[in-house]
C-alpha cells in the first residue's frame, strides 16, 4: 500500500526554487534541498526525480509565476508607456521578498553553456519577455505614443537587453536610483 504524501508539493517546489535562486544550481546539493524543502530524500526523488529534473520543474514554475505577475501588472496600466514603465520598475525593484537577480538570468550564465535543455528554457523565458515588449510597443506605435521610425521588434530587443542588465546589476546590489536613471534614458528610444 502506497503512503500518502505528507507535504504540499507546490510549497516544497517553491522552497526549492528559493534555494536554487539564492545559491545557483551547482552550489545546491541534494542535502541542501532535503533540509530546505523539509522532506525526506526518498520523497524528493519519488516526487520530483533527480536534482536536474527538479531544477527543470523549478524553472517552469518560476517562468509561469513571472509571466502571471507581468501580465496582471500590465493589465492594470492605461497606456503602452505605463506598461513599459511597469516592466522596468518590476525588474529594478525585484520580485517582492525574493533573492536579487533573476533565476533565468542566473541560470543562463551558470548552466546554458553546458546544458542545452536548461539553456533553452532560459532562452524561452527571455523570448517571452521580449515578445511581450514587442506587443506593447506595437500598441504604443498604433496609438501614436511611440516612434514608428524604428521597428517594434528591434526596440523590444534593445529594451529587453536593458532589462536583463537590471537583473544582473540587481544581483550585485547596484543602487536602484542608478537603475531608475538608466531606465529613464533607455525609454527615450520610444519617443516620437
Amino acid at each position: 500500500m502506497a503512503r500518502s504524501k505528507q507535504f504540499d508539493e507546490n510549497e516544497v517546489l517553491l522552497k526549492a526554487m528559493q534555494l536554487f535562486w539564492e545559491q545557483g544550481y551547482e552550489k545546491t546539493s541534494m542535502n541542501d534541498l532535503v533540509e530546505h524543502m523539509g522532506i525526506h530524500r526518498r520523497s524528493l526523488y519519488d516526487t520530483f526525480g533527480d536534482k536536474r529534473t527538479l531544477f527543470l520543474k523549478v524553472m517552469e514554475r518560476y517562468s509561469d509565476s513571472i509571466d502571471t505577475k507581468l501580465s496582471s501588472g500590465i493589465a492594470r496600466t492605461d497606456s503602452a508607456m505605463q506598461a513599459v514603465r511597469f516592466l522596468f520598475d518590476f525588474m529594478i525593484e525585484g520580485y517582492e521578498d525574493k533573492p536579487p537577480g533573476c533565476l533565468l538570468v542566473n541560470t543562463a550564465v551558470e548552466l546554458a553553456p553546458r546544458d542545452s535543455e536548461i539553456g533553452n528554457k532560459a532562452l524561452q523565458g527571455f523570448t517571452n519577455t521580449e515578445q511581450l515588449l514587442t506587443d506593447i510597443i506595437v500598441k504604443g506605435q498604433q496609438a501614436g505614443e511611440f516612434t514608428t521610425e524604428l521597428d517594434a521588434g528591434e526596440l523590444a530587443e534593445h529594451l529587453h537587453n536593458t532589462l536583463l542588465g537590471f537583473r544582473v546589476q540587481g544581483r550585485a546590489f547596484v543602487d536602484k536610483d542608478k537603475l531608475h536613471r538608466i531606465a529613464r534614458l533607455s525609454l527615450t528610444v520610444l519617443n516620437k
